[in-house]
């Protein structure tokens, strides 16, 4: 018994972020860099003012607030290409990988080996062959079922890999922490190019889902996911969230590389880049709380593993009473049963409110995004969870401006059409058994 308190007593917790937009100072202007460094005050306020002046909300104070609670900067000057699911993101990954002259990092979840993987390893090989130095960290409990022979390979042709935070505690260095887990994707080729999101090295995502692929519904169309293509000096920021994480392994120096070449404004669009890690300062979480709470039109959500704490159900209850048109798309199918019962039991409470709650047909969905009032977007590998806010290391995107929000609400009104609504009415008439499940998950909610 006093083993079970102590281990309850050792849980990590969220930090109060209730009304969060009515706590904060923040400076009269948000603070921006560009290829040529941090602008000055009046700089980016012309800069903002000139960017948003048709916004729906006050960009420029919610970007000041944002700064505020997360402690990270704008970057300004960049190109996002928003890529729909695995054949599309593939196909653009593997493109800049065969273009790579200096070096490429890579950092998943999951590699699996299967033939998605094994591509992606015999194109990292020849890469390292033409003299390119590679390095990749994955994750040592999303690799549980890829045979070390698959990695020793690839190290035997040069190349440096790192499991992140071994299971076998005498692998590891330092302190040994089995619960936490990295659960970013990032590619960073050369420094001028990076790739972020939802999309793991799998033969998962070889297939579109649905209204990508234009299949039959009873079609076997793979999973539904959101990823995005970086350029322009917001790279940096990806390339030093990558060195980071290397580092913090202490399982050796990478090879000396170009690592932060001059990096032009190669397009319009500002950004943030929010890097979470447990027991960090929450940046995501806190980005998420401060957005939805200030929220005046419209929260659109998609989440593949949904389990909100009791503080994003309070939110995202509170924006609907007040009028917000708040929707979420969500699993219908799902690969992971005790999360998909876990996040149903928020549902009565959800609804009740004036959430709408749609189901996403056929596809397992696996995107992490959120478009809030058509001018706040953000991709990343961030579940709205426990697990993610506190135990994994995550890495979203946050994108300002109503060009990239209108590519984002193209996208989940597509979604939207695939998916199926679920009224208060059905769901309090769903069956006891279904309702036995929710609790029981949802006990389990921390560890899922």
């Amino acid at each position: 018994m006093a083993g079970l308190v102590g281990l309850l007593s050792s849980c990590a917790v969220l930090p109060n972020a209730r009304m969060l937009d009515q706590t904060l100072t923040p400076r009269a202007a948000p603070t921006v860099s560009n290829a040529k460094g941090v602008l000055s005050d009046a700089k980016a306020d012309a800069l903002l003012s000139k960017r948003w002046a048709r916004a729906a909300i006050d960009l420029k104070t919610q970007a000041a607030l944002e700064e505020a609670a997360t402690g990270v900067p704008l970057i300004a000057g960049n190109k996002i290409t928003l890529l729909f699911d695995g054949p599309r993101t593939m196909a653009a990954m593997m493109t800049a990988i065969a273009s790579a002259t200096n070096h490429i990092h890579l950092e998943t979840y999951i590699f699996d080996q299967d033939e998605m993987g094994l591509r992606f390893a015999e194109l990292l090989i020849e890469k390292q062959k033409d003299g390119v130095a590679v390095s990749v960290l994955y994750d040592s409990v999303g690799t549980l079922g890829t045979p070390e022979a698959f990695f020793e390979r690839m190290r035997q042709a040069g190349i440096r890999l790192i499991a992140f935070n071994p299971v076998n505690p005498a692998a590891g260095s330092g302190k040994w922490r089995v619960n936490n887990r990295d659960h970013r994707k990032i590619l960073i080729v050369d420094g001028t190019q990076a790739f972020t999101g939802g999309v793991n090295i799998s033969a998962t995502y070889a297939k579109s889902s649905l209204f990508r692929s234009g299949a039959k519904a009873d079609a076997d169309v793979g999973w539904r996911d959101t990823h995005i293509k970086i350029e322009g000096p917001a790279v940096a920021a990806l390339q030093w969230t990558f060195l980071k994480s290397w580092t913090q392994q202490e399982a050796g120096e990478l090879p000396a590389a170009h690592f932060f070449p001059p990096l032009p404004a190669a397009g319009d669009k500002i950004v943030r880049i929010l890097a979470s890690e447990p027991g960090g300062d929450h940046e995501i979480f806190k980005a998420y709380a401060l957005a939805i709470q200030s929220a005046e039109k419209s929260i659109h959500l998609t989440a593949a593993y949904f389990v909100p704490d009791l503080q994003t159900i309070e939110s995202l209850t509170a924006a609907a009473r007040r009028g917000v048109d708040v929707k979420l798309i969500l699993p219908g199918v799902t690969d992971s049963s005790l999360v998909f019962y876990a996040g149903r039991a928020a549902y009565e409470q959800l609804l009740a409110a004036g959430v709408r709650i749609y189901q996403l047909k056929v596809a397992v969905l696996h995107a992490k995004t959120a478009v809030i009032d058509g001018t706040w977007s953000t991709v990343g590998s961030s579940n709205i969870d426990l697990r993610s806010f506190l135990h994994n290391s995550e890495l979203n995107v946050v994108i300002l401006g109503e060009s990239f929000g209108r590519e984002m609400e193209n996208a989940f009104a597509e979604d939207l059409r695939d998916s199926q609504e679920i009224t208060l009415q059905t769901w309090q008439a769903r069956p006891i058994s279904d309702r036995l499940r929710e609790w029981a998950a949802n006990a389990l909610g921390y560890w899922l």
